[in-house]
């Protein structure tokens, strides 16, 4: 595939540009077992939803139970390891190198973002906008989070190319009307080609299903 055709590059960040994902399963299984023991498989359940979501889903009424969650969240943000995805940060340089705008279109909010940057600060450097849950009214799988960064960067949606990893972000960036690659890092190749036009393993050379 041809990236050059394109004029933007748009990312999610926990699952497709950072392998933060095993980390979260970590914590909201615990959350699972602590508050739902009768949801089997909660950490799964509630992947690519944000916090929001989870709260109105899962935790509805429950305002103490809410704080708590938020409480020990944030600690544990606060000592997660933002690894990338393989050739992620090498993928990026090179859509740069060849005039390609980018941006980072993620369901975390600032706070947690701010912890990413002390690890990594060239991710202000890297991308061209970035836009965080605290930014925008409606989260995905609503479009908007897309079509607000393609404004933002001066493209149509059809200039754009979303990479994603979850289902509600592969069906944002599909309702956006952009072309979107699926990264198969957290969920499998058979989960998500149905929302995706490609699905990768990871940022190398390594395609392994095509839609």
């Amino acid at each position: 595939m041809d990236i050059s055709i394109y004029k933007a590059a748009l990312f999610d960040f926990d699952g497709t540009l950072v392998d933060t994902e095993p980390q979260y399963s970590i914590f909201w299984g615990e959350q699972g077992r602590k508050y739902h023991p009768e949801i089997a498989n909660f950490d799964r359940i509630i992947k690519g939803q944000t916090l929001g979501q989870i709260f109105d889903r899962h935790f509805a009424g429950m305002t103490d139970v809410q704080n708590c969650i938020i409480e020990e969240l944030n600690l544990f943000e606060k000592n997660m390891h933002f690894d990338y995805i393989r050739g992620a940060k090498e993928y990026v340089m090179q859509l740069r190198k060849h005039g390609v705008k980018t941006a980072i279109v993620t369901s975390s909010n600032n706070q947690k973002m701010e912890n990413a940057y002390r690890e990594h600060p060239e991710l202000k450097e890297l991308f061209d906008l970035i836009l965080t849950a605290d930014m925008f009214t409606h989260s995905k799988p609503n479009p908007d989070c897309f079509l607000t960064a393609a404004s933002k960067l001066g493209c149509t949606p059809k200039e754009c190319i979303v990479f994603e990893d979850s289902l509600h972000g592969l069906q944002a960036g599909r309702s956006a009307g952009m072309r979107v690659i699926g990264l198969s890092t957290t969920l499998s190749a058979e989960h998500i080609i149905h929302l995706a036009d490609e699905v990768w393993l990871d940022f190398t050379d390594k395609q392994i299903s095509k839609n």
